[in-house]
């Protein structure tokens, strides 16, 4: 029997999706599972899409997720879910900020932001969790923690309790940014 479980997260460079999967992973070995985490970068560092693997079971050999494969995908930005939709379980769960950060092509006029991406996932019947985890972020006192947002709405779907969230984050994170990145945790994962 394969117990494993895969979580895909998607965004654009500059995001914090890898230390989003370095909370993720952290978490999972706590929780006595075996893991597995592969990141794909596109051009991060230009606002290119990102792209990270966590894999997580009794036994994991592989750190690479295939089409339909994904339990979970926690996307930072709108297109970037729509993006990667069809990696996700006709069961799974799609936790997305609704942030819109124009692509490339759209900065330089070479095509237009769609404005139904939204409503277009939301017509697959995938089970959706939208929030605007920019605000949140905001309100915690920093827009940087938006992705620490996403992962508190995705920790509520994954049923581990917030106690072993906080404490991974209070060991990972800057000491000056402990409060911030575990209020932030809480407003998403209460949202």
């Amino acid at each position: 029997m394969n117990d494993t479980k895969n979580i895909l997260i998607v965004g654009v460079g500059g995001q914090g999706t890898l230390l989003a999967s370095k909370l993720l992973g952290k978490c999972f070995l706590e929780k006595g599972y075996d893991v597995k985490v592969s990141e794909v970068h596109g051009m991060s560092q230009r606002g290119g899409s990102v792209v990270t693997y966590v894999r997580y079971g009794t036994e994991v050999f592989s750190p690479v997720i295939d089409k339909g494969e994904a339990d979970m995908i926690i996307a930072f930005e709108q297109l970037e879910a729509a993006r990667w939709l069809p990696y996700l379980k006709k069961d799974g769960v799609l936790v997305v900020n609704s942030q819109k950060i124009n692509p490339m092509p759209v900065i330089t006029g070479a095509a237009t932001y769609p404005d139904d991406v939204l409503e277009k996932l939301e017509a697959t019947g995938a089970k959706i969790f939208t929030v605007d985890a920019l605000e949140l972020a905001q309100k915690c006192g920093n827009v940087k923690a938006t992705n620490v947002v996403l992962l508190g709405l995705a920790a509520r779907e994954l049923g581990f309790g917030t106690d072993v969230w906080l404490d991974i984050i209070g060991s990972t994170v800057p000491q000056k940014t402990i409060k911030l990145n575990q209020d932030a945790f809480l407003s998403g994962y209460n949202n």
